[in-house]
């Protein structure tokens, strides 16, 4: 149990140290231009990352001035359309009702990143065939070697994989990392945090 931990929290330090930080660069300037041309935010993920997106949608929201949103949000909506539509189109037929547009971003929060072949997170493959037809921007935090999103998105952060029995909770832990780098840069952060405005 020990071993594991330490181990862990190594792995932790190492990942840190060898993601691509010009990769996060290019996501803010990505989003500083859909801000400024009054485009909208829209995050999707499965899981973990679904949970990252609530939380990023409230960030992005509160902290950066970012018109926000995020299809898991509505359990209703979702599951609905989940019976009507099937999974696969679940996404897509969200941000296609939504008027997922060119000016928009598409945020995607996955560890695989989609792959159709495998039949993996194939609403995500179908959100990202959407988002470039419509001519939106796509960006994504995503493990190993990234599938779908890392083959079409703008910009996109590969979690470095340190052993193959961790990819998937070191993944989502980054995304949340990497997420709040990027809500509370300088370039994009427009309001103050609660806890360092106290201070």
């Amino acid at each position: 149990m020990n071993s594991y931990t330490s181990r862990y929290l190594s792995e932790v330090s190492s990942i840190a140290t060898m993601i691509d930080q010009t990769k996060i660069d290019k996501m803010i300037d990505i989003l500083l231009e859909t801000r400024i041309a009054g485009g909208r935010l829209f995050f999707i993920g499965v899981g973990g990352g679904a949970g990252n997106a609530t939380h990023a949608v409230n960030d992005f929201r509160k902290i950066a001035n970012f018109e926000s949103y995020t299809p898991t949000d509505n359990v209703s909506e979702l599951t609905a359309r989940v019976n009507d539509d099937g999974w696969d189109l679940s996404f897509s037929r969200w941000l296609s009702e939504s008027h997922l547009r060119r000016g928009d971003t598409l945020f995607v929060f996955s560890v695989g990143g989609g792959n159709q072949e495998k039949n993996v997170s194939v609403n995500i493959v179908r959100a990202l065939e959407l988002a470039l037809e419509v001519g939106a921007k796509i960006v994504g935090i995503v493990g190993r070697d990234g599938g779908y999103t890392a083959k079409v998105a703008d910009a996109v952060v590969i979690i470095p994989t340190a052993s193959p029995d961790t990819v998937t909770p070191h993944t989502e832990s980054f995304q949340a990392v990497v997420w709040h780098l990027i809500v509370s840069h300088p370039r994009l952060k427009e309001n103050e945090m609660k806890w360092e405005s106290v201070l």
